[in-house]
This record gives C-alpha cells, sequence and structure tokens, in this order.
C-alpha cells in the first residue's frame, strides 16, 4: 500500500477540467509575464514561474517529492501555454524569443481602429507636407531677396548710398486706413513694440510679403540652386502646382519669371 499511496499523492490530473482549469491558469500567467517584458525567452518565463511556485513550496512546508514535480509540471506547463498563446497569435516566436503582439479583438474592432490609425497617420504625413512646403518656398522667398539685394547694391543706376534699396529681414508690415490713429510705444529693451490702433488694421510678417511679391516662384532650371537637390522634384511639382492653381482662379495672373538680376547663384557666393 506504501507505494500505491505515495504514487497516489504524486498524480496529478491532465485532462477534464482541473486540468484544463491548470492550464488556463499557466497560459494566463505565462501572458502577463511576456506582455509585462514585451521580448523574453521560454527559460526566462518558466524560471520566474518556477522561483514563485518555490517560494510557495517553501511557505507551505511542501516535500521534496512534490516540489521536484512541480517544477518539472511547471515547464510543461509553460511550454504547453506558449503554444496556445503562439495558436491564436497573441505571441509570436523568432528563434529563441517570444515576442508579445497583443490580445485577439473584435475584427469590427480591430478594423475600425486601424481605420482611425491610418487617417491619423495620413493626417501627419499631409501637415508633414504642408510644412515642407513652406520651407522650401521660405528658402527660396529668402534666396532670392539676398540675390535682389546683392543686385541692387552692384546696380549704379539703382543704388543709393544708405542702401534704402535693399529689403532687410525680419521685418513687419503694418496696413490700416489713413484716418486711423497709430499710437506707438517700445519697450526699453526694444524686445517688445505695442501698437494701439483707433480702427481696423492688418499686420503681415516677411514671409507673407515676399510670398506676395512672388519671391517664391523661379525658373525650373534654377530650383537646383534654391533647395536641396533630395527635394528638388518635390519643389518643382509645388511650384507646379501653385501655378496651376493661380491660372485658374479668375482675375489672377500667373507669376512672372524673376529678372536676369535675380539669378539665384549670385547668392550661393
Amino acid at each position: 500500500d506504501g507505494p500505491a499511496a505515495k504514487k497516489k499523492r504524486i498524480h496529478r490530473p491532465h485532462g477534464g477540467k482541473q486540468g484544463d482549469k491548470g492550464l488556463r491558469h499557466f497560459s494566463m500567467k505565462v501572458c502577463e509575464k511576456v506582455e509585462q517584458k514585451g521580448r523574453t525567452t521560454y527559460n526566462e518565463v518558466a524560471d520566474e514561474l518556477v522561483n514563485e511556485f518555490a517560494q510557495l513550496a517553501a511557505s507551505e512546508m511542501l516535500s521534496e517529492t512534490d516540489k521536484q514535480y512541480d517544477e518539472k509540471n511547471i515547464r510543461r506547463r509553460v511550454y504547453d501555454a506558449l503554444n496556445v498563446l503562439m495558436a491564436m497569435d497573441i505571441i509570436t516566436k523568432e528563434k529563441k524569443s517570444i515576442l508579445w503582439r497583443g490580445l485577439p479583438t473584435n475584427t469590427q474592432q480591430e478594423e475600425e481602429r486601424l481605420q482611425k490609425e491610418l487617417a491619423m497617420r495620413e493626417k501627419a504625413v499631409d501637415e508633414k507636407r504642408l510644412h515642407l512646403q513652406e520651407l522650401l518656398t521660405q528658402q527660396i522667398c529668402c534666396k532670392k531677396l539676398i540675390a535682389r539685394n546683392r543686385a541692387e547694391a552692384s546696380s549704379s543706376v539703382h543704388a543709393s548710398a544708405d542702401g534704402a534699396d535693399r529689403i532687410p529681414l525680419p521685418f513687419l508690415i503694418v496696413n490700416s486706413r489713413k484716418e486711423t490713429v497709430i499710437d506707438c510705444e517700445m519697450a526699453e529693451d526694444k524686445r517688445e513694440i505695442v501698437f494701439n490702433f483707433s480702427g481696423p488694421y492688418e499686420i503681415h510678417d516677411d514671409a507673407e510679403i515676399l510670398k506676395r511679391m512672388n519671391m517664391q516662384y523661379c525658373d525650373p532650371k534654377e530650383i537646383k540652386a534654391m533647395v536641396p537637390k533630395e527635394l528638388v522634384d518635390f519643389a518643382t511639382q509645388h511650384q507646379n502646382q501653385q501655378r496651376q492653381m493661380l491660372q485658374n482662379q479668375p482675375g489672377r495672373a500667373a507669376p512672372v519669371r524673376p529678372p536676369k538680376h535675380e539669378d539665384p547663384e549670385g547668392a550661393a557666393d
């Protein structure tokens, strides 16, 4: 009866409700471990669960036989649980590494989530594209302004002694009615200016004014000297689109190409 009793005492059911419950329990434990780590291995998960059981076994005063058996049982359960999670596409395996993918969700909910994520990414790309177009526009305007100022300075006919023909940067233009009374106060450190207007007014920065002067447009052959070579095609396409939009607007004429004295190559010297 001794050996039979001992065999009966260490018996653990592997099937039925109790066995299924044990596998579900270990699957949840393994799932938590992998989710917490993101990237792990079978040995790492199994060792941690064995250590946790060892601490529990020490507190419950289990026999050495039960401890040895349960360690083997835990490792087998971890292996089974990983296979179950892999079959459900919750985790993936790359050589010896185990990677967390995520818990399964409703197909419709997952589709809606992916559609929202796609829309957010497309919006972000559009915003970055517009931002890049604006940066290129400002760069072209500044280089053409430099070329214009140099051309004005070197021209004996148009040049003035005080350089009044040059356009400095940065600048602001304030626009209002003739009858508007404007009070202007400047701080002592000259970093802040306060305007008080008695009527409606508009304030335009240098970037807007340069664009109104059509400084952002140039001959397609000149774009290479204006922007980085990786962005030449992008800038050319943007300028063609802007010209097409201007032509389609009633009462708006297409921008005139710059005269030869505004050649941007002078700005590169």
